[in-house]
Parts: structure tokens; C-alpha cells; sequence
């Protein structure tokens, strides 16, 4: 029975396509059948929509942390892993040092590979009582100004206000999200494997509008107080929203299933990404 494996590659980088083409070629000579939704022409790799692609064993993703981002959504529909590679530049979720493009190739054919859950986040919007979306976030649900003007949000947790806020915005972000757009707006850094959700309002005017670490059973309530608003989805899927509008952000029961060549600490993944000064460390 042939294996298949996806391709999701930034086209935009010549490395990518380069590195796709040398690791491809291993898979099909090892009876491997392949497919790609991103717009790269490679012999032996068979072109679909995203929501058409056949059934694989596991994505592979090709660019940095967005690329990622976009390969996870045929990642979740599938339920498989997602293998992200390390181009030279550092991201959070792909492999931390560079592999050999015959190591990844290997790794992938004796499926040998780690793989860790990392954890997801769904959303709805209510409008007049009416469901009008529904969506999931690997990153971070935000809501934001869609002006000039600040938005209003009427915030309450498990069923009890929090507080109300004029502000650009507020981010609702995963673990693996606390090092992307909330990181960049003041918020917390948490390792994956904590269970905790990241809620940050930004450039709120108000006494009270630290960053908070919520409980992953919460259940997250904005209400929309001004004209309208944009929510975005890993800022890839985003919804117009209108005052009065309600949305309700929990923990999805799905995972993405993010997987390395070799286990690797998330203490080193942030000295790799920062650069940290840890010269004249004494630990082995």
C-alpha cells in the first residue's frame, strides 16, 4: 500500500522549493505518493485545493512559523502530524538546529519522528441569537479595531464580568501562541506544556489591563459595544463583526499534532529565537 505525504511550501523562497524538490525525490524513490496545495510545480509532487487533498501520513511545511500555520489547518482536518523545517531561520515550531535534507527524508520514511499535541482554540459568533461563524486557532482568536477608532468589548469569564475596555483590541492565545502576537504586546511567555489560556487586552485605556493567564476549562465571553470590530483567526481567517455581537472563545477537544526530528527543549527553542546570553554556561 503506497504511503503519501503533503507538501506545504512558501514559494516565495527559493530555498523552500529547492530543499521540496532533493527531499521529494527520496520519498517517491522510497514508493511514496505525494501532493501539495501551494503553488510549486515539481515532478512527482500532484497538485490540490487544500480541502481536496488525499489522505497522508504527514504534512511536511517548508517556511517559517506562518507557513506552519498554514499547513496546520490540513494538519487538524486530516488528524496527522505536522513536520516543520528548519531553513535557517529559527521559528517556534520548526526544528530548532538544521537537519540534513536526507535526515528529515529519512526520519520521515521510518516515521520516527516526536510528536507532541499542542493545544487549540475554538470560537463562535453570535448575532440576534444566531450562530453566523465558527472557527479554531492554533496561535491566537483576536478581536480588533477594524478603524481608525478604538473598539469597545464588554469582557466576562465563566459567566461573570471582567471588565470593559476602549483599546485596540484583545488577544485570546494557546501556549504555543504566548511567543507570537501576544508575546509582541507585552503578554507572557508559556511553555507548551502548561494548560492555560493567555487573554491580553491592547493599548487598553484603563486602571486595570495586565496580561492573564486563564484557566483552559474557561469559558471567554466579548461582547462587541461599539459600531464594529474584526476577529481574526491566526490571521488567516478573519470575520467582520457588528455591535452587539457575542463571542464565545473555549479549548477545542482537538490537538495539532506539531513533530520534530529530535526532541528539543523549549528552553533552547527561546535562546535559538532570542539569541540569549548563555555563553560560559557550565552545564554539560
Amino acid at each position: 500500500m503506497s504511503r503519501h505525504a503533503i507538501f506545504v511550501v512558501n514559494a516565495s523562497r527559493a530555498e523552500a522549493v529547492a530543499a521540496t524538490k532533493e527531499i521529494s525525490q527520496i520519498l517517491l524513490k522510497d514508493g511514496f505518493t505525494l501532493s501539495t496545495p501551494s503553488e510549486i510545480s515539481i515532478l512527482g509532487i500532484s497538485q490540490h485545493p487544500a480541502e481536496d487533498l488525499p489522505k497522508a501520513e504527514v504534512v511536511l511545511v517548508l517556511g517559517g512559523d506562518g507557513t506552519i500555520l498554514r499547513g496546520s489547518e490540513i494538519a487538524r482536518r486530516q488528524d496527522i502530524p505536522i513536520l516543520g523545517i528548519n531553513l535557517g531561520h529559527v521559528g517556534f515550531m520548526a526544528e530548532v538546529e538544521k537537519p540534513a535534507l536526507s535526515e528529515i527524508a529519512a526520519s520521515v520514511i521510518a516515521k520516527d519522528y516526536v510528536t507532541e499535541n499542542r493545544m487549540v482554540l475554538k470560537y463562535s459568533v453570535e448575532r440576534a441569537g444566531k450562530v453566523v461563524d465558527t472557527g479554531w486557532a492554533l496561535n491566537e482568536v483576536t478581536v480588533e479595531r477594524n478603524g481608525t477608532t478604538m473598539v469597545e468589548l464588554f469582557v466576562q469569564i465563566d459567566g461573570r464580568p471582567l471588565s470593559r475596555w476602549g483599546c485596540d483590541g484583545l488577544i485570546c492565545s494557546t501556549p504555543t501562541g504566548s511567543t507570537a502576537y501576544a508575546f509582541s504586546a507585552g503578554g507572557p511567555v508559556l511553555w507548551p506544556e502548561i494548560d492555560a489560556l493567555v487573554l491580553l487586552p491592547i493599548s487598553a485605556h484603563a486602571l486595570f489591563s495586565r496580561p492573564m493567564v486563564v484557566s483552559p476549562k474557561s469559558e471567554i465571553i466579548v461582547d462587541i459595544e461599539s459600531s464594529d470590530a474584526l476577529l481574526s483567526s491566526d490571521s488567516l481567517r478573519k470575520f467582520p463583526l457588528q455591535l452587539s455581537d457575542r463571542i464565545l472563545i473555549t479549548r477545542d477537544s482537538s490537538v495539532i499534532k506539531l513533530s520534530h526530528i529530535k526532541p528539543t527543549l523549549f528552553t533552547d527553542r527561546l535562546v535559538a529565537k532570542f539569541k540569549l546570553p548563555v555563553e560560559g554556561w557550565r552545564g554539560e
